[in-house]
């Protein structure tokens, strides 16, 4: 069966906790790449009153059998009582692409090839990177 991919979003209220967020999926390899977006503006309903806050979104590039992983993740991590982990569906897209996505998310040790067994050492490290402007960064695993 053909993997399934889901591109997965939170927010939170800084800049460093998004990235910690990033860096932390991307090492655990339940994301292949993790992008910051913001600040965004968000208007929402909580504790019976309408709030407007300042936060950072986190998108997150992985397939859909780590989903559970990384909201369990997200949730541990996070420092909202109710964090936003939604999921959405990846219809499309380049095969190359998400083949480094499938690659850049197995499980170390369950890959016969896996880059450690193969060359004795850790994976490939994670890199970051800001896009001119600084609205968006993306975090990447690499090998």
């Amino acid at each position: 069966m053909a993997a399934s991919y889901v591109q997965v979003t939170t927010t939170t209220d800084s800049r460093l906790e998004a990235a910690e967020l990033a860096h932390a999926a991307v090492d655990e390899r339940l994301a292949a790449c993790a992008q910051l977006v913001g600040p965004i503006a968000s208007t929402y309903w909580w504790e019976g009153r309408i709030e407007s806050a300042e936060e950072w979104m986190v998108v997150f590039k992985t397939k859909s059998d780590r989903f559970d992983e990384l909201a369990s993740l997200i949730t541990e991590s996070h420092s909202y009582d109710t964090p936003e982990i939604i999921a959405t569906p990846v219809v499309a897209g380049s095969m190359d692409y998400l083949a480094w996505v499938a690659e850049q998310t197995e499980p170390p040790g369950d890959d016969e090839d896996d880059e450690e067994d193969a060359a004795g050492g850790p994976p490939g490290p994670v890199t970051a990177r800001s896009h001119p402007g600084g609205s968006v960064t993306h975090v990447m695993a690499g090998k």
